[in-house]
């Protein structure tokens, strides 16, 4: 009975601190320009929203009910390490493109479930993360070894 007291506890404080992230004003954010280069050459150009400052990062693409099919966002963690990322409070389901320091595409998790808790985490140290909607990387062709053109990375 006590355990159940515990869970029931901890499931209503995990409750109550994600109505306050709700409640907390949107996190504004930046533009920016990126051109995904296939290892073939094909060029394909995106603007993205840019997640750069501690909020930013923290926000992302969380409690959005939906992503134009040509949208995304670029996670710029400042310098090459490991990353780990959730789905929680993400409503959408997204593909997330793991980018080393050069541009390199070095990883891809396809199609991350919607608010799920499980821990999806890079493939080795890499400087950005491109989300875009679940099924857009299969869709525009973006493979590992491609290169994501933008100056956070050094080319």
């Amino acid at each position: 009975m006590a355990a159940l007291r515990v869970v029931m506890l901890m499931v209503a404080v995990l409750l109550a601190g994600g109505a306050a992230a709700q409640a907390q004003a949107p996190v504004e954010f930046g533009r920016s320009r990126i051109e995904v280069v296939s290892a073939a050459g094909a060029r394909r150009a995106m603007d993205v929203e840019m997640a750069t400052t501690p909020d930013q990062l923290r926000q992302g693409l969380m409690y959005r009910r939906s992503l134009a099919a040509d949208a995304g966002m670029l996670f710029d963690f400042g310098s090459d390490q490991p990353v780990s990322m959730w789905m929680k409070n993400t409503l959408i389901p997204l593909d997330m493109v793991f980018i080393a320091g050069d541009g390199r595409v070095v990883g891809i998790t396809e199609r991350a479930v919607p608010q799920s808790l499980a821990i999806i985490s890079s493939p080795g140290p890499v400087r950005a993360v491109l989300e875009i909607n679940g099924g857009a990387a299969a869709r525009l062709g973006i493979h590992a070894g491609d290169h994501i053109l933008n100056p956070i990375f050094r080319q």
